[in-house]
């Protein structure tokens, strides 16, 4: 009779291990991150990228780039109950590394991006607590590598995030000054507010997000915000106060106006719709978001051997920028052809600003279509191409000629710098195709990626691309060379999530 409890016994301790193992918590520490590393060998002249940025989709346009994010469980619950829990994350990224860039892997150029701690079940149910840099994203643009749903990038502070069954709510409150001006800084209250719900789990959810950042006046601060009185916007563009006041005032050095003590108030606003999984199309994320950027305190102007500071907070609190962006990830033939569809179309205006041409006054519209076959589980071809406008509200920004150094303005040098070029519109086109080896299987976001690729982009500006031209009236007749409006790269690149 006693055999079989000894056997029973027996089978039991055989089990606990894994009984253990069910109930056990994970890992106090864990890491994971990204990485892009490439080579494009250029024989134009450029500094191996195809275009000047994500505009035109980021593939072939971006630089290498790597980020470690790693979490510490300072306190874990066990699972399945409501046990208090804490987490400290931290993230570290450079946009450098050996060989790859001009930086060549040095440190300098690595960031510690955030460290916060993270807790849950603490005087609120459903409601997870961080403080410290409060950096909140929803789904971002992988094609063109934005991410207008990010919310508080800037911000160190105190968030609240409650987590309901179909919804998630975001408050959060903190000081974004050091962010904004890390030389000079100065308090810059902030508040920022998220609602998401999902109408349809799996199919619709929509969401609006806001942040708002206020400084205060603080008169007798030489880092708060002022205005320097009389300044018009030519003098200030051309970086010409100080000269100007002194022409105007003649041996009135010392009798510099009293300055004028400015608050100011920025914002951004987003809206997103999120839907998905019906017929080829897996999901689509939609944003439109609107934003008022925060003035800029001060520039020095060096004048008769010496260094003055002048104050432009009323010459830059009117900047604007309005964008819209979509990207659509799409099965068109499973397991044989995936597809991602971005859209992006944007609006900045500088209401300060109605003479000098810039990219604080200009419309821009993009689109970028790729598509990646699967020949194997690990060999895959991969085809991009994309149509994009810049046009300047302000007058002419762009060089469409080898000699539009000498024409900028109706046939005419404008050598004192309101406008840049002889055209108010670029036109881009690229095209990019290839090979990609992804050993995890199919799926256009299959990573780590190997990519053999050649990209082609046709610009209606000359030399659209980082290069070494000409770019100056001082250098044209030393480095004067033909006119380039088509430019190739062939790249060998590795990208992957760890």
């Amino acid at each position: 009779m006693r055999v079989l409890p000894a056997r029973l016994g027996a089978i039991l301790l055989t089990f606990l291990p894994l009984v253990a193992l069910a109930d056990a918590p994970r890992d106090r520490f864990g890491a994971a991150g990204y990485f892009r590393i490439m080579t494009r060998p250029d024989f134009a002249g450029g500094s191996g990228q195809l275009g000047y940025y994500w505009l035109y989709g980021r593939l072939l346009n971006e630089s290498p780039y790597g980020e470690l994010n790693l979490r510490l469980d300072a306190l874990q619950a066990t699972p399945g109950t409501d046990e208090v829990w804490a987490e400290v994350h931290s993230r570290i990224s450079g946009r450098s590394f050996r060989s790859a860039d001009p930086g060549n892997g040095s440190l300098v150029n690595f960031s510690a991006d955030y460290l916060f701690v993270r807790a849950g079940n603490i005087l609120l149910d459903r409601v997870t607590w961080q403080l410290g840099t409060l950096e909140d994203r929803w789904n971002d643009l992988h094609i063109y590598d934005q991410r207008p749903g990010t919310l508080l990038w800037d911000t160190v502070g105190l968030s609240g995030t409650y987590q309901g069954d179909r919804y998630d709510v975001l408050l959060a409150v903190g000081d974004s000054g050091y962010t904004l001006r890390p030389n000079n800084y100065n308090t810059v209250l902030t508040g920022a507010a998220s609602f998401r719900y999902r109408l349809i789990p799996g199919h619709l959810e929509v969401g609006i997000r806001g942040q708002v950042g206020y400084e205060p006046a603080v008169r007798g601060n030489r880092n708060a915000l002022y205005a320097s009185p009389g300044t018009r916007y030519e003098n200030f563009a051309r970086r010409e106060v100080v000269r100007r006041y002194f022409e105007a005032n003649p041996g009135a050095e010392d009798l510099v106006p009293d300055l004028k003590a400015r608050s100011a108030l920025s914002y951004r606003a987003m809206g997103y719709v999120g839907f998905g999984g019906v017929g080829p199309l897996v999901w689509s994320n939609l944003y439109l978001t609107f934003e008022k950027r925060h003035p800029q305190p001060f520039y020095t102007e060096n004048f008769r051997g010496r260094d003055w500071t002048v104050y432009v907070t009323d010459q830059t609190d009117e900047r604007y920028d309005a964008n819209l962006g979509n990207e659509a990830y799409l099965r068109i033939i499973p397991d044989k052809l995936e597809a991602l569809w971005g859209v992006w179309a944007g609006y900045s205006f500088n209401k300060d600003n109605k003479i000098a041409a810039g990219e604080d006054n200009r419309v821009i519209a993009s689109t970028v279509l790729r598509l990646q076959y699967f020949l194997t589980d690990k060999v895959h071809l991969l085809a991009e191409s994309s149509v994009a406008r810049e046009k300047s509200l302000n007058g002419n920004l762009y060089r469409n000629h080898v000699d539009s150094v000498f024409t900028s303005t109706d046939g005419m040098a404008d050598a004192r710098g309101l406008e840049f070029g002889d055209s108010d519109t670029r036109d881009t086109w690229q095209f990019k195709a290839g090979v990609v080896l992804n050993p995890t299987g199919r799926s256009i976001y299959a990573r780590p990626s190997l990519r053999l690729l050649y990209g082609l982009q046709r610009s209606t500006q000359h030399a659209a691309f980082g290069n070494s031209f000409v770019d100056s009236l001082d250098q044209y007749n030393v480095y004067v060379g033909p006119e380039r409006h088509w430019h190739s790269v062939v790249a060998i690149e590795a990208e992957g999530w760890f």
